[in-house]
């Protein structure tokens, strides 16, 4: 059997911070966000919310499991990826677990950033193939908000707030995740970090042009060589889904794959970077706008902290 992209959901708080906000906010200006990074707006929680990672999580994994038709109590495991957890421990997965009512679970964490919800899709996929699981859910959850430096204009205009869940499932061998391939070097992990969050001080930094350079040179890499682990190359992809990092590093991967514009998912604009759930929140927009259709073959990307990255092939 395959396993395979069965219910997608998201979460997204109604919030936007548009960037003529962020003018009176930091020393920046709408010109100047839109020409390096592509964002227009992106949704923020309120500061006084009493929101955590998790209410996003289950509310986005709710959804995907009523898109599929699949009962909380029928689902396997739950893998969250989150920057930003409920609490040190017990794994934000667990928080949902029992928001949601999956008391027949199993639920962890994995902790790759933004790269969280390509290594959860293959875990979910080995779940499954395993015999394990006939129902895995892999959740984005972030309250990125909550850790941005609002002073620093080279971070606090990126990230938004978001959850976004994928229900993978058993399904026609003929469909679903083909192949993945994971990479990381811990010997970039210098160039995106957040310190331990329980310090009052613990905020986002990032080395933008090296974080660049990596994201481009190493995920067009990563793409190519899961392609050819099937004998395929790039101009067989009929959709390329990207981590929304922003607009110069999804254009510029593009532009190494030889992939045109419309074979490239962006919503960068609208959401900014939110990390683990940019994935599932493009899969979601992309299934809801037709840009997706049985048969069709879809690269999933992405780079996050680590630095760790990776990409999974998937037969829609």
């Amino acid at each position: 059997m395959g396993a395979i992209i069965r219910g997608l959901g998201i979460c997204v708080p109604e919030n936007i911070l548009t960037n003529a906000e962020l003018e009176r906010m930091v020393e920046t200006s709408d010109e100047w966000i839109t020409t390096r990074t592509g964002i227009k707006e992106r949704h923020i929680l309120p500061k006084d919310s009493g929101l955590h990672a998790s209410d996003l999580g289950a509310a986005a994994a709710l959804s995907a499991l009523e898109k599929a038709g699949i009962k909380p109590e029928q689902v396997g495991a739950i893998i969250a990826g989150s920057v930003v957890p409920d609490k040190q421990f017990p794994a934000t997965a667990c928080f949902i677990q029992e928001k949601i009512g999956a008391k027949n679970a199993f639920a962890f964490d994995i902790t790759a950033a933004c790269a969280g919800f390509v290594y959860g899709v293959n875990l979910a996929s080995l779940l499954i193939d395993s015999g394990q699981c006939d129902n895995v859910l892999v959740i984005g959850a972030e309250v990125l908000s909550r850790v941005v430096d609002w002073t620093d204009r080279n971070t606090c205009i990126l990230f938004g707030d978001a959850g976004a869940a994928a229900l993978i499932s058993k399904g026609p061998k003929d469909r679903g995740v083909i192949r993945s391939l994971l990479r990381s070097d811990g010997g970039q992990a210098g160039i995106l970090y957040l310190d331990n969050i329980l310090s009052d001080k613990a905020t986002m930094r990032m080395d933008g042009k090296q974080v660049f350079k990596l994201a481009v040179s190493e995920v067009s890499k990563v793409v190519k060589d899961t392609l050819a682990l099937e004998n395929l190359l790039p101009k067989d992809v009929d959709l390329l889904v990207m981590h929304q990092a922003n607009i110069r590093i999804l254009t510029a991967i593009a532009e190494k794959l030889d992939l045109p514009e419309e074979k490239v998912m962006i919503n960068v604009n609208r959401y900014g970077n939110t990390s683990s759930a940019s994935i599932p929140l493009a899969l979601y927009e992309a299934e809801r706008d037709g840009r997706l259709k049985p048969g069709m073959l879809v690269a999933l990307a992405a780079v996050g902290g680590g630095m760790s990255w990776g990409c999974n092939l998937v037969r829609w």
